[in-house]
């Protein structure tokens, strides 16, 4: 059943990769998503050529008990499936601090990390220059990670298209 699942959307990709598409050259907005607490991301894309685009982030995550900064960069391809909505799919990395307090003891840690992201989602773009998107970014720990070895981030994005 997987491997049927997965031939499908291979094969979806591919025909929707050769109708027309448009990525706006700019999107600039917010990025409103939760891994390890609710946290805000102010996200800007560049388009690289008609099917790629580059998406940047920087954003603040916190809880009771822990505080991050991230800056995160992401490579995606884009796909489409109708007109105004696509498909998308990327990788990348991150880079930030973080700090943790003990809620039982009285115990702080911080420290600096480096992760490895992927990134999948999907998105409308509207005949107003407004771009919606829901997306999953799974993000891998690699150097000293403010959370476990492997965090998902589900986010809801609002861009203006410029």
């Amino acid at each position: 059943m997987r491997k049927l699942l997965f031939t499908t959307i291979l094969i979806a990709g591919f025909i929707c990769q050769t109708k027309a598409q448009e990525i706006s050259k700019h999107a600039l907005g917010f990025r409103l998503g939760d891994n390890d607490g609710f946290g805000g991301e102010i996200s800007y894309q560049t388009k690289l050529n008609t099917k790629n685009r580059l998406e940047i982030d920087l954003g603040l995550r916190n809880t009771k008990y822990r505080n991050a900064w991230k800056l995160s960069g992401i490579y995606q391809w884009v796909w489409n499936i109708d007109d105004g909505f696509n498909w998308y799919a990327g990788f990348g990395a991150g880079i930030g601090t973080w700090n943790h307090k003990d809620k039982y003891k009285d115990d702080f840690d911080d420290g600096l990390f480096v992760n490895g992201d992927g990134n999948i989602g999907i998105e409308y773009n509207f005949d107003i220059p407004l771009l919606v998107s829901i997306d999953f970014r799974p993000e891998f720990g690699i150097v000293n990670n403010y959370g476990d070895n492997l965090d998902f981030d589900l986010a809801l994005s609002l861009r203006y298209q410029f």
